[in-house]
């Protein structure tokens, strides 16, 4: 499995000293060394057992490596090791937690060739991947399925199922039909039950219902915890209901709930997109001084926020702590800034945070090409209008180079711009405008004509075939 090892064994191994040795190696590979180096003991009667290899497939699963992790299942079973359900649940979260919902389903109809019946506890995990990855109507044969299987229902079961029809608006009242049947047959919602109604609730804008419902959980005996806390804010501040937000922040501090990085982003950006980013600073630094880190979402929320209010150096400042904290700026907040910079007629300032964004490599993809082309064009155009074509056209030929598209306007205002100081490149812009299958408008071809008969010498010789011109003709 890896390289030879000159590992120094004792005459007595155990597994539980081969266990601590990769326990206690941090290095993968190492790891392997070791295991393989137990491995070669085996003619002198050691054997691994389910204990190194479960922990043997937790380091590889960790570090992503699903095929050698899979090939210690197949081992296991050849060597006639138990394969437990602890080690399966293992290889099961590790793929969900690459997204991976079908390879779960795959190794999870493989239990049967490795002797290891599934019990509950393997069903709901499965079930809970299928949901959380919004594999709905997988999830819902697949639960059907373990019905039939014999598996009962039970409050962590239901619980996943009330999440998966929470994810649809049509399903919302199929999931509180469950609620209010889970009592009768003697199952007790818990505060995951109320949370994931609450959340629900919330997604779909009945914000009103998630209010009661928190109300009643209460009155239940179910202390709401910080995420229905958290929830029912960040549902409140996205149907711009700020004041109950606010209120409903007082009274979660009031009972003892602290907040935590989700309350207070939900309600910074709440605050920002009804134009309170001043209130929502103050937020922010009562949020550090609590040794929360705030993270990308909140000063997003924040530069969006300050950039709308026309507050640009408030939001410059918000984008140099987020990069202090080691958080990349993506290229939407850069178009922020470059918009604000350009609202104000700072083109410079545009400029160099263009230049910023090109060297921290961020690049356009299928979901940001627009925007790359939007800010892009709108400095080359706001440096036309003020008259500063050679600030405009390094730019463009960054356009150009990278693959980003002129737009018609920016070509127009470069050709007008350069008509009147240099002709040549005006000519060339017109030139790369048409291989571009942009049709130059009447009044670009009258810049660039105008542009050519200023000119003394062409003006003369014009002149001078005109009247050359006449002469032929009168003489005929």
């Amino acid at each position: 499995m890896g390289s030879k090892s000159v590992t120094k064994w004792p005459k007595q191994i155990t597994p539980s000293l081969v266990e601590g040795l990769i326990y206690s190696e941090r290095d993968l590979d190492k790891a392997i060394s070791i295991f393989d180096a137990a491995t070669a003991e085996y003619s002198n009667g050691f054997r691994h057992d389910r204990s190194t290899f479960g922990l043997m497939i937790r380091r590889l699963l960790s570090a992503n490596k699903f095929v050698p992790a899979e090939d210690m299942l197949v081992r296991m079973k050849r060597e006639k090791c138990d394969i437990t359900e602890d080690i399966l649940l293992s290889v099961y979260r590790a793929y969900a937690r690459v997204h991976k919902p079908l390879e779960v389903m795959r190794v999870f109809g493989k239990t049967k060739d490795y002797e290891c019946e599934p019990t509950a506890k393997s069903y709901i995990t499965v079930f809970s991947i299928l949901v959380s990855e919004s594999q709905l109507k997988m999830a819902f044969k697949f639960y059907r399925h373990m019905r039939q299987k014999g598996i009962p229902a039970c409050v962590p079961s239901l619980n996943v199922l009330i999440k998966a029809l929470c994810k649809t608006a049509s399903t919302m009242d199929s999931a509180f039909r469950i609620f209010h049947e889970m009592p009768k047959h003697g199952h007790t919602p818990d505060s995951y039950t109320y949370g994931t109604l609450i959340n629900g609730l919330c997604r779909h804008g009945r914000t009103l219902e998630a209010k009661e419902l928190l109300i009643d959980m209460e009155a239940n005996g179910c202390s709401p915890s910080v995420v229905s806390y958290s929830c029912l804010i960040h549902g409140l501040c996205q149907s711009n209901k700020l004041a109950d937000a606010l209120e409903l922040f007082k009274e979660m501090k009031s009972k003892g709930v602290e907040p935590n990085v989700y309350t207070y982003s939900s309600l910074i950006d709440g605050l920002c997109k009804n134009g309170y980013s001043l209130q929502a600073m103050e937020l922010l630094e009562r949020m550090t001084r609590k040794s929360l880190v705030p993270n990308s979402i909140t000063y997003s929320s924040l530069i969006h926020g300050f950039c709308s209010e026309g507050k640009i150096t408030e939001a410059v400042r918000i984008l140099d702590r987020m990069k202090l904290q080691d958080l990349k700026p993506d290229a939407g907040l850069y178009s922020k800034i470059i918009n604000g910079f350009c609202e104000m007629n700072k083109f410079q300032e545009a400029a160099n945070f263009l230049d910023e964004m090109v060297l921290s490599g961020i690049t356009p993809n299928r979901v940001t090409w627009g925007l790359h082309v939007r800010v892009h064009n709108r400095v080359v155009q706001g440096f036309c209008a003020e008259g500063c074509p050679n600030k405009a056209f390094p730019i463009y030929l960054g356009l150009r180079t990278r693959g980003i598209s002129v737009e018609m306007k920016t070509f127009e205002s470069l050709i007008h711009c350069f008509c009147k100081t240099d002709l040549h490149k005006a000519a060339r812009i017109l030139d790369e405008m048409v291989v571009d299958g942009c049709i130059p408008d009447e009044e670009t071809w009258n810049a660039i004509f105008s542009g050519f008969w200023d000119r003394r010498k062409v003006r003369e010789a014009a002149e001078l075939l005109h009247a050359k011109l006449i002469d032929e003709f009168h003489n005929a």
